[in-house]
């Protein structure tokens, strides 16, 4: 039945849907890191580390708070385009943030898993990661291509998504600085 679903949709909606299955594999990966058990003094270093990052994102102002946030989320996301390595990568980068949650959850003394639902109530979570599923699933489309000999095709493709991404992680960093200078200000 999923080969039929997959063999009748259209390239457009083949495109989606691995979208979509990476975006669950991208929540998956990321509640492995989550759910990582951790010793006080493993969190306690984590957070220590987070610490510096998120004061200065707090004190930067909203241009540099949302250009720090947007450069090292579409850094990231450009690599996750590359080939085969870029998904590997990817699935580092999320179950490492996974352990991060995880750090900041056992200082807060919240469950991890409750921490990482609440991040989702936040469009900004939803922007990156809807964002990353999309350099996921090009890197698997590129992959793909390559492996038929028509990459130069795809190439185009990979530059719309590029494109799409780099936008989508724009308008991810304006609401996430707004986000953390709303909660930083009502603290």
């Amino acid at each position: 039945m999923v080969l039929n679903i997959w063999r009748n949709a259209s390239p457009r909606r083949k495109r989606i849907l691995t979208i979509l299955a990476f975006f669950i594999l991208s929540f998956i990966v990321t509640i492995a890191g989550v759910l990582t058990p951790l010793s006080a003094e493993e969190a306690e270093e984590i957070n220590k580390e987070m610490k510096q990052t998120q004061e200065y994102v707090s004190n930067a102002g909203t241009l540099r708070g949302t250009s720090f946030i947007f450069g090292n989320n579409f850094m990231l996301c450009l690599l996750f385009f590359i080939p085969v390595a870029g998904p590997l990568f990817g699935c580092y980068v999320l179950y490492s943030t996974g352990v991060v949650i995880a750090a900041q959850s056992m200082s807060a003394s919240v469950h991890p898993a409750l921490t990482l639902l609440l991040l989702f109530v936040f469009p900004f979570t939803w922007l990156e990661f809807s964002a990353y599923s999309t350099a996921f699933a090009q890197s698997f489309w590129l992959t793909w291509r390559i492996i038929q000999r028509k990459a130069k095709r795809e190439l185009l493709n990979t530059g719309i998504m590029i494109s799409i991404c780099a936008v989508t992680l724009l308008a991810a960093a304006v609401i996430e600085i707004l986000a953390i200078q709303a909660l930083g200000s009502a603290v």
